[in-house]
Formats: C-alpha cells, sequence, structure tokens
C-alpha cells in the first residue's frame, strides 16, 4: 500500500462501494487496469457526467502517474460528485 497522504482515503472509499474510474487512454488500460474498473478517457468524461452521476456512488479515479485522475477528480468535484484521486491504477489495485 502506498504512504502517500493524498492516497489515504482510497481504502475509506473502496469501502463505501466506491466506482474505481479509469480515465487513461484505451491503449493504456488494454496493457492493464484494475478489475471491474469504469473506463472513460479524461477527454470524455465532460461528456459522461450524467451518466456518472445516475450511479449514485463515490468515485476514486485513476490513471498512470496521477496526473490525469487530479484532473478528473477535480472534474467529477465541479460537478457535485464524491471523488477522491487514487493516482496510478496499480496504487488502487494495491487496496483491493
Amino acid at each position: 500500500m502506498s504512504s502517500n497522504p493524498e492516497f489515504k482515503h482510497i481504502q475509506e472509499y473502496l469501502d463505501k462501494d466506491a466506482i474505481v474510474l479509469d480515465v487513461r487512454t484505451d491503449a493504456e488500460y488494454n496493457e492493464g487496469h484494475v478489475k471491474d474498473a469504469l473506463h472513460i478517457v479524461l477527454d470524455d468524461l465532460e461528456d459522461e457526467i450524467t451518466q456518472i452521476k445516475a450511479l449514485e456512488k463515490p468515485i476514486t479515479t485513476c490513471c498512470r502517474s496521477g496526473a490525469r485522475s487530479e484532473r478528473a477528480k477535480d472534474i467529477l468535484e465541479e460537478n457535485d460528485i464524491d471523488a477522491i484521486n487514487g493516482g496510478p491504477w496499480q496504487n488502487v489495485e494495491s487496496y483491493l
């Protein structure tokens, strides 16, 4: 598990049945991802906000390094969706 304080709430969110949202490209996602992760490329995220809100669950975002997932978290929060940045997908996977 990561000791990075930025990721300290990942387990708490997963325990609340959070959806893992992977915002990497299709090629990156196909190389490996968290099992059952929702995959929406960051550039398409704003078009999918209604779909995400309909899930009515908290979201843990992930990507390759944590930069895109931080932007995704910000977009979700701007749309009143409870979200945290899980950082790299392997980091989130380590909590499962």
